[in-house]
């Protein structure tokens, strides 16, 4: 539930409310109006916490901080998400050695970072004829970097492409 959805003070239009205190403590059904006035005696909010209950929950405290509280740790959860990029490597059929052997430092390089990588070999005109060469190289590649990936899907031809999706090898 967001901070949109709660309601305080004379937002809350029911006749009775079942009160938590400030610190958790002692469950009591009383009417909204008494409710309001304990909450306004502490000088804090009266927030309601459970609108879906009967009747509903609703708790004293401050709610400045209690919002402050809610989007700290929507903040810290996101800081701890691990976002995958897609990062993607493109080459010929006739690639020399030396071009195979700097792209696949680089597969090797996405991959440390934790990055999936689409390793992409592109056909022109008669080179269509031969795709096996381009397997040849994806097969290369692989050799190249052994050990350090997990196949996420096999090489295979899409029109003039064909690629294969690489993720970092997971750790048991």
């Amino acid at each position: 539930m967001s901070d949109k959805d709660l309601r305080i003070n004379e937002q809350i239009r029911v006749r009775e409310v079942r009160l938590i205190r400030e610190d958790g403590e002692k469950q009591e059904i009383l009417s909204t109006v008494m409710a309001l006035e304990l909450a306004r005696e502490q000088g804090l909010d009266l927030v309601e916490v459970a609108p879906q209950a009967n009747p509903p929950v609703v708790k004293i405290l401050n709610y400045g901080k209690y919002k402050f509280e809610n989007e700290k740790k929507v903040r810290d959860s996101k800081k701890k998400q691990k976002l995958i990029k897609m990062k993607e490597i493109r080459m010929q059929p006739k690639i020399d050695e030396h071009d195979i052997d700097f792209k696949s430092k680089h597969v090797k390089e996405f991959l440390s970072e934790g990055n999936k990588v689409k390793v992409t070999i592109r056909f022109r005109g008669r080179e269509l004829a031969h795709t096996e060469l381009g397997l040849d190289v994806l097969n290369d590649v692989l050799a190249r970097i052994e050990g350090e990936y997990d196949m996420d899907k096999a090489p295979s031809m899409e029109g003039r492409f064909m690629s294969m999706v690489l993720r970092p090898k997971t750790k048991k």
